[in-house]
């Protein structure tokens, strides 16, 4: 779906309503489960006997995003994206979402359905519905909130409170390259700041800028370990950094972990452009976040069908709770994890 952006049309013309009834007829339903979408006091949808899952997210301008480098089109999908990424953490299917944004006056029309063009691109890459929302004004700039809905078999559900000792702990893809697509692009912002006619230097940047910009929520991963027949002890998905996320299972399942730096999947790139900017590449992958792949634990008895698969590394195993959260580094010492993980709270 594509938007004539060539001229400017103020919010101000259409107002509220008539801003949801424009954007609403580009929005197309996708799922049978949706009996009614946008136009009512509320969504009407039917998942007859599986269980809900439903995870909510807000992103606020200049502490979430930087528009000075997100293009509202990628910010739309990245915006839908980070939601369904909780939903498959519950092992689960989204289904349906629900978008509530707040905008200032300095943005027109062109600029709301370029930001909408790029959430329904996610909508349907994911086969997923927008059903409804609310809209606002604001003072202070962009706010997105975004409410996704999905369901799962009761007996599908995967919580963050199941891992047992003795368990392999997993990780999809590889981590820390969203981290560095971020440092590049302040770095070139602050260039920018010091002379305007300087191009930014993004050349041979474009996965870490991906990963950033455009991430994508690990559906492959959830159909790949349905297909070999794996079901997650504990599962959550990363987004505030891999030592976050794993003292968040490991206190939710009240155990202990021991990791290998050795085995953290990092990609060349990342790991490079850490070396360039003078970082450790594990701890960008350890704390840097919003990398938005699946952290999970299974039980031995999958080690077989899981060692082959090219997307999924084993990088440590739970132990019992008295042992402690763990690292083991290349050269063989021992650290303790700590939460470093980004945090918006904190951001200035």
């Amino acid at each position: 779906m594509e938007f004539d952006n060539s001229t400017r049309t103020e919010l101000s013309q259409l107002g509220e309503f008539g801003l949801i009834q424009h954007l609403s007829q580009y929005v197309e339903i996708n799922q049978e489960s949706t009996l009614k979408g946008i136009g009512d006091d509320a969504a009407v949808l039917d998942y007859g006997n599986l269980k809900t899952v439903i995870s909510t997210d807000m992103l606020v301008e200049g502490v979430h995003f930087d528009l000075t480098y997100m293009p509202l089109k990628h910010l739309g999908y990245k915006s839908v994206v980070v939601n369904l990424s909780d939903i498959y953490a519950m092992n689960a299917q989204p289904r349906q979402i629900l978008v509530s944004i707040a905008l200032s006056s300095r943005f027109s029309l062109e600029a709301a359905e370029e930001l909408y063009a790029g959430m329904l691109l996610a909508c349907k890459k994911y086969n997923i519905d927008l059903v409804g929302g609310d809209t606002t004004s604001s003072h202070s700039g962009l706010v997105i909130s975004i409410t996704a809905l999905g369901t799962a078999n009761e007996s599908d559900l995967v919580y963050r409170n199941g891992a047992k000792e003795g368990n392999l702990l997993c990780v999809s893809g590889d981590l820390g390259g969203a981290y560095m697509g971020l440092q590049v692009l302040e770095r070139e912002k602050a260039v920018y700041k010091e002379n305007p006619k300087l191009q930014p230097d993004l050349e041979g940047k474009d996965y870490i800028l991906q990963r950033q910009l455009r991430p994508e929520a690990r559906q492959d991963i959830i159909d790949l370990l349905k297909n070999i027949q794996v079901k997650p002890t504990a599962m959550i998905d990363i987004s505030d950094g891999l030592s976050s996320e794993i003292l968040h299972l490991c206190t939710q399942s009240n155990v202990g972990i021991e990791l290998y730096e050795e085995k953290i999947p990092i990609d060349p790139l990342t790991y490079d452009t850490a070396r360039e900017f003078n970082l450790d590449p594990t701890l960008c992958a350890l704390s840097g976040g919003e990398d938005y792949e699946l952290l999970f634990t299974v039980d031995m008895k999958d080690y077989d069908k899981i060692k082959n698969s090219l997307d999924i590394s084993i990088i440590g195993h739970i132990t019992n709770f008295s042992k402690g959260k763990l690292m083991v580094s290349k050269s063989g010492t021992v650290h303790e994890i700590t939460a470093q993980g980004w945090n918006a709270l904190l951001k200035k």
